[in-house]
């Protein structure tokens, strides 16, 4: 899922947990002090988080921290390099695997998809580029929400009226098939190419186009051309299962039950019914590491990089769309290449400059609801650690950071 992000409401939203433990911030190994960082996770943590890990890679070196809690009512904080699920940072990914495979002669950027997956019956003026930009007009099999405020519900998922459910079937299996199909048996939003609507279906279908190219899974393709080839051992393509390697901060779920509020530990939970549209787990370190490689050229020739970072409005006041990436105004002007992702109690960011020498990665915890009750509160925190870390745009690129 995109953000905003959810969690609790309140000033801690940890249920008596000591407020001191949550303004504890553990700095990287070198000491070095950088107060607005640390203000600024502090800040995030503040607006209803329970914990954060922040890495910033920027003409000063590397500074790594975390402020509150690894999990409610424990003493330890977030670990600085644990394992997050990253939600629809997955994306970034996704999309980079399939502009590999371009670069590999194996898919057309603007062959239509139905000549990949003909089994489906896309429509025919769909391109693999549509998939990758959120062109595609493709119904969104988690849901749709229209101009009017009219909802079109897709698989339960655990925001809005079928948050309950989700709850009740983390545990559930779907097939990527199963969410292609049921997001064809719905009106399209649009014709092919003449909007932008943000829709995971478009890659779900995207990681079905790679396994029938390559003949392999994507897990398999993830780790031929991205995770190995980079090192990104705290990286997980999870496919159904539910488990996540230590170690982690621990993710919740509040909701309603017998006219009361509940709180689950849903740090295991199968997250097919995402698929590759928001399932994998990394760390801020592997993050870091991919992102930076991404946007310095490492993965990708540079015409292809170039069209993944070329926007395309979307009618988000400073916020366009490429392949698989936002490309993001900032308040002083600089543009930022960026994917963030919830998951459910989790979330990650995940900012670079354009040329990739400066970078952000952010894990966090909280305790989720199905209305998303923290969202406004940390996109204030969020904007702030945005300034703070790319202000002045691109870094030195006399002075390396990693």
């Amino acid at each position: 899922m995109p953000l905003p992000l959810s969690g609790p409401s309140g000033p801690s939203g940890l249920s008596g947990q000591d407020e001191s433990t949550l303004r504890t911030v553990a700095p990287d190994a070198a000491g070095q002090d950088r107060p607005e960082l640390r203000k600024a996770i502090e800040e995030i943590v503040d607006s209803g988080f329970t914990g954060v890990s922040l890495r910033v890679h920027d003409e000063r070196g590397a500074w790594v921290g975390s402020a509150g809690a690894a999990e409610l009512g424990g003493a330890a904080k977030p670990p600085t390099d644990g394992r997050v699920r990253i939600g629809s940072s997955t994306k970034t990914f996704t999309a980079t695997l399939v502009l590999q495979l371009v670069a590999e002669g194996k898919i057309g950027l603007d062959t239509p998809a139905a000549h990949y997956l003909p089994e489906f019956g896309l429509d025919g003026r769909i391109t693999v580029r549509m998939l990758l930009q959120h062109t595609s007009g493709v119904f969104n099999h988690t849901g749709e929400v229209y101009a009017d405020g009219t909802v079109a519900p897709g698989v339960p998922i655990p925001y809005g009226t079928t948050g309950r459910e989700w709850m009740d079937n983390r545990f559930k299996t779907y097939r990527p098939q199963e969410l292609v199909r049921l997001a064809l048996s719905r009106p399209a939003r649009f014709e092919p190419g003449a909007g932008w609507s943000y829709s995971n279906t478009n890659y779900v279908l995207a990681r079905l186009l790679i396994e029938k190219v390559t003949g392999r899974p994507v897990a398999e393709e993830m780790r031929r051309l991205i995770l190995g080839p980079l090192g990104l051992s705290g990286t997980v393509v999870p496919g159904a299962s539910p488990e996540i390697p230590e170690p982690h901060a621990h993710a919740y779920y509040r909701y309603e039950d017998a006219g009361g509020q509940r709180m689950v530990d849903i740090t295991r939970q199968n997250p097919s019914w995402i698929s590759s549209g928001g399932d994998m787990i990394s760390t801020t370190r592997d993050l870091h590491t991919f992102i930076s490689a991404l946007l310095g050229g490492r993965l990708l020739p540079a015409p292809l990089l170039a069209e993944m970072c070329t926007p395309h409005p979307t009618g988000i006041p400073n916020m366009d769309y490429g392949l698989g990436v936002f490309v993001v105004t900032t308040d002083d002007g600089a543009t930022v290449i960026s994917h963030n992702g919830a998951a459910v109690g989790h979330a990650a960011l995940m900012y670079g400059t354009p040329d990739g020498s400066r970078t952000l990665t952010a894990a966090l915890n909280c305790v989720d609801d199905a209305g998303l009750s923290v969202g406004g509160a940390f996109q204030q925190a969020m904007h702030r650690l945005v300034g703070e870390v790319f202000r002045g745009g691109q870094a030195d690129p006399a002075r390396p950071t990693d």
